[in-house]
């Protein structure tokens, strides 16, 4: 039988070499493994220790914390990887909140057994994926310790730390806005409402107005900060740049051969050259809002807040990262986080296993397919993004919106 002390080791054995593997591999082969963000994260540090602004490095889209926090890799030398240390670090501590999380369900009156512990634990601990991320330098793991701690703080009732822990995720990256109903409709239920006879007003309390006030004031005091120390150049590359993004590069997303079509007719001055094509690609980066933000902040909530914490935000980070007009496979990252805790009341371990495993299987293929197509159009120079890349963006799409259905089906009350 495997222990928790056991599992924690190889966790980190197994980040270690893979990091290790990465200085390798950047040093000897032609394809290097350290991701290109860690490289801006490293250039945006280095304009910070020179006293300049972090902006001035293109394409850094980030707070300036995250550039703060990667200061000691501009000392240069085994300095260098100071970030990925603090990646990997993160890592391990989401691991750690999620076995903590795991430790406290109880179904049926009953805690999880341990070999179901272990086994659910290993999902984010053990994963390929989530290792592969952090060690390359991506700063996903810094995140998903700030969204992990707040939302264990709120099933806790401690409303402070969960509001603070929240707006710091908020102001990381914005998209951890989406959990803020759902928390508040959460600890409606265990506490008395202001206006408990008034329908639409009757599940404010005390509790979540303190999470509310404390979430807004720490992501407005940041940014304030921020906005003071570098003006209106932070606004527009941390939060307003998204709002508009049209990256159809490695995209899985549906939405990724609009945004192709429409970044190709800007870039020609061709945009009235065909009416149709232009009248769908108008505004498609804020339109694709709609849905994503209609599910993930408003009906999802509203459904399964109550129900399950944990569970929704799950559904909620899936429905976003679906809908999204931007996916990348740090993107799994976001939802991967809930999956555990998700599993461990669902019947996809046990009684629909079989629906568990064809579900992954689905998963796993259409994506592939879409990374084939990729391969062919990137390396090998082949057109494929009509007739190949779309449909695979489509069946992916599909097959995520099937994914969803089931995870709906599975979500119990704990």
């Amino acid at each position: 039988m495997i222990s928790v002390p056991f599992l924690l080791g190889i966790a980190l054995a197994l980040r270690i070499g893979f990091f290790l593997f990465g200085l390798y591999q950047d040093e000897y082969m032609v394809v290097k493994y350290t991701d290109i963000d860690y490289m801006v994260f490293t250039d945006a540090a280095r304009y910070v220790a020179a006293g300049a602004s972090p902006y001035m490095r293109e394409t850094y889209r980030y707070t300036p914390l995250l550039a703060w926090m990667m200061y000691p890799t501009s000392w240069g030398g085994w300095w260098f990887s100071f970030g990925k240390f603090v990646f990997m670090v993160s890592d391990l501590v989401t691991g750690l909140i999620v076995l903590r999380m795991l430790q406290d369900i109880r179904i049926g009156g009953k805690p999880l057994s341990h070999n179901k512990l272990i086994v659910l634990s290993s999902i984010w601990l053990l994963n390929p994926m989530v290792i592969t991320i952090s060690t390359r330098g991506s700063s996903e793991s810094v995140l998903t310790v700030m969204i992990m701690m707040g939302l264990s703080l709120a099933m806790k009732n401690q409303v402070i730390g969960a509001g603070i822990w929240m707006g710091l995720a908020i102001h990381f990256k914005i998209y951890p806005i989406i959990y803020v109903p759902s928390i508040m409709l959460y600890l409606a239920k265990y506490n008395r409402g202001f206006f408990p006879t008034i329908p639409i007003v009757k599940w404010i309390n005390a509790k979540n107005c303190t999470f509310a006030i404390m979430c807004i004031a720490t992501v407005a005091l940041l940014n304030i900060v921020m906005y003071h120390i570098y003006g209106m150049e932070f606004l527009e590359h941390t939060y307003l740049y998204h709002l508009t993004r049209v990256d159809h590069r490695h995209n899985f997303s549906v939405y990724n051969v609009a945004l192709y079509y429409k970044s190709a007719m800007a870039a020609l001055h061709t945009n009235q050259s065909d009416p149709l094509l232009y009248s769908v690609t108008k505004n498609l980066e804020k339109w694709a809002f709609v849905p994503q933000l209609g599910l993930s902040i408003l009906v999802i909530p509203l459904i399964f807040a109550q129900q399950n914490l944990i569970s929704c935000a799950f559904i909620q980070t899936f429905a976003f990262v679906t809908f999204n007009k931007v996916m990348t496979s740090q993107y799994f990252i976001w939802f991967l986080i809930f999956l555990p805790h998700m599993l461990a009341a669902s019947k996809l371990l046990t009684s629909r296993k079989y629906t568990g495993i064809f579900i992954l299987v689905l998963w796993i293929v259409t994506q592939a397919l879409w990374l084939f197509n990729a391969y062919k159009l990137e390396f090998l120079g082949e057109s494929t993004f009509d007739y190949g890349l779309t449909p695979a963006a489509c069946l992916f799409f599909l097959c995520n919106c099937y994914m969803l259905g089931i995870f709906i089906e599975e979500t119990n009350p704990m």
